[in-house]
């Protein structure tokens, strides 16, 4: 089986991960930094906005399951891809909005689903979403992945990620895995 990965950003990692965790053809998904220049982050440094990083996940799917023009469709469902360095109350670049590609077919697919969606007028303001190419991934720490599976009670899943993995389970039903 060929998979290919997907690196996004869109806010806090969590958020993205619960959804494409539910998304068929989605065989993995690592909660983790990338876009910044200081060599292994770690979670308190990138919180300072210092470093560069953005907080996101690597998705890793069977094309022949789910494209990754359907993965940037769902990304752009989940989140603000119009409010630059942020998402609700979660402020910085770490929070940026951000697609980073692995080839340079991904980059051209990017920007063609970003046109379109210009186009559309899907969205009232500009799509400020960075498209890079990925240097270096680096995995979150332990206790960031798959966080919301395991702390559904918590505050911030309560109130933030569950409505945002409720609009994905909406939109998305027939793309749920079984």
């Amino acid at each position: 089986m060929t998979q290919e990965i997907a690196t996004l950003g869109g806010g806090c990692f969590w958020c993205l991960e619960a959804v494409y965790d539910q998304l068929k053809g989605v065989t993995d998904v690592v909660s983790g930094y990338a876009g910044g220049h200081v060599p292994n982050p770690d979670y308190r440094a990138v919180c300072t906005g210092t470093t560069g990083h953005a907080e996101v996940v690597q998705v890793t799917f069977d094309p022949a399951v789910i494209g990754y023009r359907d993965i940037l469709n769902v990304f752009f469902t989940i989140h603000d891809p119009t409010t630059l360095n942020r998402q609700g109350a979660d402020v910085g670049t770490q929070y940026r909005s951000a697609i980073f590609t692995h080839s340079p077919e991904q980059a051209a697919t990017a920007r063609e689903v970003i046109a379109a969606l210009e186009a559309e007028r899907v969205y009232p303001n500009p799509i400020v979403t960075q498209i890079a190419p990925l240097e270096t991934f680096y995995p979150a720490e332990d206790y960031h992945q798959e966080y919301f599976a395991r702390n559904p009670g918590q505050g911030y899943c309560t109130v933030v990620i569950a409505p945002k993995v409720a609009k994905f389970r909406k939109h998305y039903l027939d793309r749920l895995k079984a």
